[in-house]
């Protein structure tokens, strides 16, 4: 099992993630999965009907949109970073928790390195699976890397000025 972090500690992984290319048959009835979208839009109803738990799993090229009716259906929403510099899930990540109110657990998946860790809070992740040659402990560190800030975001709806007496 992969450690992640969650919720501000480093735990194992409970659930499984599925390659793009994994079809309805090759899919266990009762683990915890996280379907790729394009699984999710072809076979939802079948989905739904398993009877383990369900994350759906978007690219960067996918949009938070295309899911925000099936909210309800997933327990985990993980936003995939192919690269380090491609940061268009974090756009999909506020739109999950502001514009359409997700309290699940929402992870970031694929190269997902320490120095972003951070960012990601700020956004509305609350879980992260650090790439498996980083050490999870040592990323770990990085949420508390700063100790206030002044912008608004998912973590802190005030801004700073709004926030001093």
């Amino acid at each position: 099992m992969q450690r992640i972090i969650k919720d501000g500690a480093v735990v194992l992984d409970n659930w499984h993630l599925l390659d793009k290319d994994t079809t309805l048959d090759a899919l266990p009835n009762s683990d915890n999965l996280i379907v790729p979208f394009k699984l999710w839009a072809e076979h939802a109803h079948a989905l739904k009907a398993r009877d383990g738990a369900l994350g759906v799993w978007l690219d960067s090229d996918e949009q938070a949109e295309d899911i925000a009716d099936d909210l309800a259906n997933f327990q985990l929403i993980a936003l995939n970073f192919p690269s380090f510099a491609d940061g268009r899930n974090y756009s999909n990540a506020r739109l999950l928790r502001e514009r359409f109110g997700y309290t699940g657990e929402l992870r970031a998946i694929g190269d997902v390195l320490r120095d972003q860790l951070f960012f990601y809070l700020r956004c509305g992740f609350n879980s992260f699976a650090v790439r498996a040659d980083r050490d999870a402990e040592d990323a770990l560190g990085s949420l508390q890397d700063f100790s206030e800030v002044y912008q608004s975001a998912v973590d802190q709806p005030q801004p700073l000025f709004r926030r001093r007496g």
